[in-house]
């Protein structure tokens, strides 16, 4: 009883903390992302309306020598959504769901539409999204531009799931785009941040709304790859899977839990309905992750309880649409000076356990405060031209808390470079739509296909008229 109140009161001087700094340290008249880490100054920022105004909008870009970032909502954090004296194009009113075919299981919308749109539409005709991240905040054209991914482990990443998608080119022209027309730009701008051009809408292939019993187990990082492989892998009926590592010093890299989601034909999803919405606990979940990043002692404490709740999961039933819906509106952080910032690295399946040894061994060198690790699978796609995945990986999904001062960020990004070393080393790449830490020497060993891609973009943009910071920084001038 005792420890739970002392918990309490820590965690309640955290959150006052938070509260007490939590102020805009952003200037109102540049741009930035989520990442707030390199705003600014833009032409204007234009929203779309309708496919004439993106057309004259293109137009008036290439007439006046001007540039054109897309944006949806901002989640890319390395400069992947604006450019210096440019035009940045808001893509969030561009949302209309244009055409639905259950009996085909295809749906078309404008690229501003976001998932939760996609999964409401659908839900009622028994269809569920195939790939998407574990939010259904974000908009279907950030999802593509990024080649995302997300819990399904038989459905790969997102370019698997496009059955086509139309492109609005610099040279002002709308371009149906798929694996038979075009296929060119197909595997460039699906995956491509941006740069071939504004994406207006996209068909997507959907699923089976299905139900899902939950099952959590306790394994090791050493164990992992064989307790995937054996116990998850091959059990087809198994269609969605994520774990947790350990961040906390008692059990630092060592200890983790699987979550997995197993096809229950017993049950129709209508019986686990109608789809969440909002997240229940917010403050109090928000107090308990503000320990976790306060101290040492917080993470302990923020894990065990984490090891608490999770056999409360245990044969659950959630159906599909539900289990896309993850929540974590109590991570959201916005203290000046100081951000939560992701990085994401892709390991060969076999790579895992040394890899995170190594991992570890960089985190305590360099004190970096790491707050969460989730693990995904991602299948093998050789199809997206910028591909994450060559082969078979996990997706360690890294969450940083870190000061934004230029001397702090000096060494964080040394460690990360650190990190990035690592993964080299143990065959892995890491994922592009997050903070820029990499050098260009790095990116290159991890995406050798890089000089291909930055041909393409010359082939369709010589002019660079589609330009963000993750160009400029990467290819430069």
């Amino acid at each position: 009883m005792k420890k739970s109140i002392v918990l309490c009161l820590l965690a309640a001087l955290c959150l006052f903390e938070y509260i007490r700094t939590s102020a805009s340290d952003q200037d109102p008249y540049l741009v930035t992302d989520y990442g707030r880490l390199h705003p600014v100054k833009v032409e204007r920022v234009a929203k779309g309306k309708e496919e004439r105004q993106l057309v004259d909008l293109v137009k008036e870009a290439r007439d006046k020598g001007l540039t054109i970032s897309i944006a949806g909502q901002r989640h890319s954090q390395g400069g992947h959504t604006y450019y210096k004296d440019g035009i940045v194009l808001d893509m969030t009113s561009y949302n209309k769901i244009l055409e639905f075919d259950p009996a085909a299981k295809t749906i078309r919308v404008q690229a501003g539409a976001t998932w939760e749109q996609i999964q409401n539409k659908i839900d009622p005709s028994g269809l569920a999204v195939k790939t998407m991240q574990s939010q259904n905040i974000f908009t279907v054209g950030g999802s593509v531009s990024i080649n995302a991914h997300g819990r399904d482990i038989r459905n790969g990443s997102m370019i698997g799931t496009v059955d086509s998608f139309r492109l609005l080119t610099a040279d002002g022209q709308i371009r149906h785009v798929s694996r038979a027309e075009q296929p060119v730009l197909f595997t460039a701008a699906l995956g491509g941040y941006g740069l071939f051009g504004v994406i207006t809408d996209v068909t997507l292939a959907l699923a089976d709304n299905e139900t899902y019993r939950m099952s959590t187990e306790a394994v090791t990082a050493e164990r992992y790859s064989a307790y995937f492989k054996e116990r998850v892998l091959a059990n087809p009926d198994v269609r969605m899977h994520i774990a947790r590592l350990s961040v906390a010093p008692d059990s630092f890299l060592k200890d983790m839990y699987a979550i997995n989601y197993t096809l229950d034909k017993t049950v129709s999803p209508r019986q686990y309905g109608p789809l969440k919405s909002g997240e229940s606990f917010v403050g109090f979940k928000k107090l308990l992750f503000q320990m976790n990043r306060s101290s040492d002692w917080g993470k302990n404490a923020y894990w065990n309880l984490q090891q608490s709740v999770v056999p409360m999961q245990q044969d659950k039933r959630i159906s599909r649409n539900n289990a896309m819906r993850s929540e974590s509106e109590f991570m959201d952080y916005r203290q000046p000076g100081k951000n939560d910032l992701l990085q994401e690295y892709f390991i060969p399946v076999d790579e895992f356990a040394d890899f995170v040894l190594s991992m570890k061994k960089v985190l305590s060198e360099e004190q970096l405060n790491l707050l969460n690790i989730t693990v995904r699978f991602v299948n093998e796609d050789r199809e997206a031209l910028l591909s994450y995945a060559r082969e078979d990986m996990f997706a360690l999904v890294c969450l940083f808390h870190t000061p934004l001062s230029a001397r702090e960020q000096a060494k964080f990004k040394e460690g990360i470079r650190r990190v990035i070393d690592a993964v080299l080393r143990h065959r892995g790449t890491y994922y592009l739509p997050y903070a820029p830490y990499p050098s260009v020497s790095q990116f290159r060993a991890a995406y050798p296909e890089q000089d291909e891609f930055f041909l393409r973009k010359e082939q369709f943009d010589p002019e660079r008229l589609f330009m963000n910071d993750f160009y400029a920084r990467y290819k430069g001038e």
